[in-house]
């Protein structure tokens, strides 16, 4: 498949990340397009942008998660192909080149990615064995923090499932491309740098629990039934609510809250509740 880089459309979905989305939209070339969906309604951000960078577009939106987010931008794209981005990434000089001359090897996909730089934390998944070159490896799964979509194999636009808020949405997507018998390539000789997050923030750890235990569950009856996700939580339900009491016991508020929060995103994934929990000062509809 024969690919230039004004085929593809960059989709970046920020929330408060301007410590690192100028660094990300600095690698990347002048002559694609950019859009950026804003998540925080920060307007002055979009006025940046707009006056600093070439070929972009800042679309604003509520904070109703990455997969909805990247939703807006994938669904917002004329391009051949989409190339969705976590803000927190950089490519290298070369990444784009090598991503695009080693698909040109391959008769078709519809995802793929660069490799992550970091060799202890591989951006992909292999469950069953699978075709590999020398730079091109067929994959399961590929990490959500960057994704090339090829547009023409989405005609219904069935991109990233908006039930999830946190979590999991990259495997849900991978998965039901894999159902299809699709192609997902990793490209070995094409890197890229994903910052990744490390907060002390504990609203946001919180945040991050609950959300994580919501979409285990719900991922699961997905795609496997109601009774194999409960089997596949109820340890996980079991031991939180254990680590509740113990860490009350102890009077540690922090670990409390956590496993609290892991019980609770269970608890309202099982009942089938909304993935509704945000941050603090957040509004959202509580389904």
């Amino acid at each position: 498949m024969n690919l230039k880089i004004t085929d593809i459309t960059f989709v970046i979905v920020s929330y408060k990340s301007e410590s690192t989305l100028y660094d990300c939209l600095d690698t990347l070339p002048n002559e694609t397009k950019k859009i950026i969906v804003e998540n925080s309604n920060n307007i002055n951000l979009k006025k940046d942008l707009i006056s600093k960078y070439d070929n972009i577009e800042v679309i604003m939106s509520k904070n109703t998660g990455m997969g909805a987010g990247n939703n807006i931008g994938l669904k917002s794209c004329h391009s051949q192909c989409a190339y969705v981005l976590n803000p927190d990434t950089k490519l290298k000089k070369d990444t784009l080149k090598n991503l695009l001359d080693e698909l040109s090897n391959v008769g078709d996909f519809t995802l793929a990615s660069p490799l992550n730089d970091n060799i202890r934390i591989p951006n992909y998944k292999i469950i069953d064995t699978n075709f590999e070159s020398k730079n091109i490896l067929s994959v399961d799964r590929i990490d959500g923090f960057s994704m090339l979509f090829n547009l023409s194999k989405f005609e219904t636009k069935d991109f990233f499932d908006e039930n999830f808020f946190l979590y999991l949405e990259n495997d849900d997507l991978c998965l039901r491309v894999k159902k299809k018998m699709q192609n997902i390539y990793i490209i070995k000789n094409a890197l890229i740098n994903h910052k990744g997050s490390i907060s002390k923030n504990q609203q946001l750890e919180y945040l991050r629990n609950w959300h994580w235990m919501w979409s285990k569950f719900y991922f699961n009856k997905k795609h496997n039934g109601f009774v194999f996700a409960l089997l596949k939580v109820t340890p996980n339900f079991f031991s939180s609510l254990i680590k509740f009491i113990y860490y009350s016991i102890l009077f540690n508020n922090f670990k409390k809250k956590v496993y609290k929060m892991r019980f609770l995103g269970t608890l309202n994934s099982i009942l089938g509740k909304s993935s509704y929990m945000r941050l603090e000062g957040e509004n959202v509809k509580k389904n």
